[in-house]
């Protein structure tokens, strides 16, 4: 089954997202948010929204390409996200995504589909822009560009200037499916050792999540308007009731180099940074 190359270039329709602040509220329970967060739970504060909430009107976007490639569902890994915002999003409102298909890249052994989707409210100004990479394993060799090298991201040889240590509950992977992402791979324990896990493991952008929560606290004091960008690698799996160990090195560019690991020290979100305000 050949990849669509001749998909480069091409933008999607408009896809709308309607909302309300019951949404935004489940989507900061379903990555962990506790009761001290009260302000991103309680609509008698707004709520305030988390900036990773913005993965969610992007997914049917993602959805959307993925299932036009030409490719076998099985074979398609999400393998990078990466969010800019513009400005707080709101509690409720009415979005539209446009998404483009940037590049394709020949891997060797897959081919790597860079999309960026672009959110905008009702008066068609930016929200926030999503960019994710999708790893079609087995459709490389076709001879195209490599594309460019990641970015080094090796941690440094010092203590982090901040750590935060959070567990994922049993159940993590059924609240979050709740925001939109049904794949039965994070509920079904048939299905998820037909694709090779010995049960469902939680989806990456819940992890995703959790560690924009724990940028929050730790270097934005709790306010949205401070985190300007966040994007990371999916590098391993993470099974519900793991524990998640998120950590931060500030550069000298102001940005934080950011890793998540789980209680066995396995990198589960590798190349991430972040931007901010």
């Amino acid at each position: 089954m050949a990849i669509k190359l001749d998909l480069v270039g091409k933008k999607s329709d408009p896809v709308p997202f309607v909302y309300t602040w019951k949404d935004a509220v489940l989507y900061s329970l379903a990555v962990g948010a506790k009761e001290s967060e009260l302000d991103f739970l309680y609509e008698g504060r707004g709520p305030k929204v988390l900036p990773t909430f913005a993965v969610v009107p992007s997914f049917a976007s993602m959805i959307s390409v993925a299932g036009n490639l030409g490719a076998n569902p099985m074979m398609i890994l999400h393998g990078e996200q990466a969010i800019r915002l513009h400005r707080p999003i709101a509690p409720s409102g009415k979005l539209s995504t446009t998404s483009e298909v940037k590049a394709i890249y020949d891997k060797g052994k897959g081919a790597l589909v860079v999309v960026e989707a672009l959110t905008v409210d009702e008066k068609h100004e930016p929200v926030f822009d999503n960019t994710f990479s999708i790893f079609v394993r087995g459709e490389g060799g076709f001879g195209g560009e490599r594309g460019p090298e990641a970015v080094k991201s090796d941690a440094p040889n010092r203590a982090p200037d901040f750590e935060v240590v959070e567990a994922t509950s049993r159940e993590q992977a059924l609240l979050y499916r709740l925001c939109g992402d049904i794949n039965p791979l994070h509920a079904d324990p048939g299905l998820a050792k037909f694709g090779g896990f010995d049960r469902p493991i939680l989806h990456g952008l819940c992890t995703f999540g959790f560690a924009g929560r724990a940028i929050l606290k730790s270097v934005c004091n709790g306010d949205p308007l401070k985190l300007r960008s966040f994007g990371v690698r999916f590098a391993g799996p993470v099974f519900p009731g793991d524990t998640l160990t998120t950590r931060g090195w500030k550069n000298p560019d102001g940005r934080y180099l950011v890793t998540t690991s789980t209680q066995e020290n396995k990198v589960v979100l590798s190349h991430a940074f972040v931007e901010i305000a």
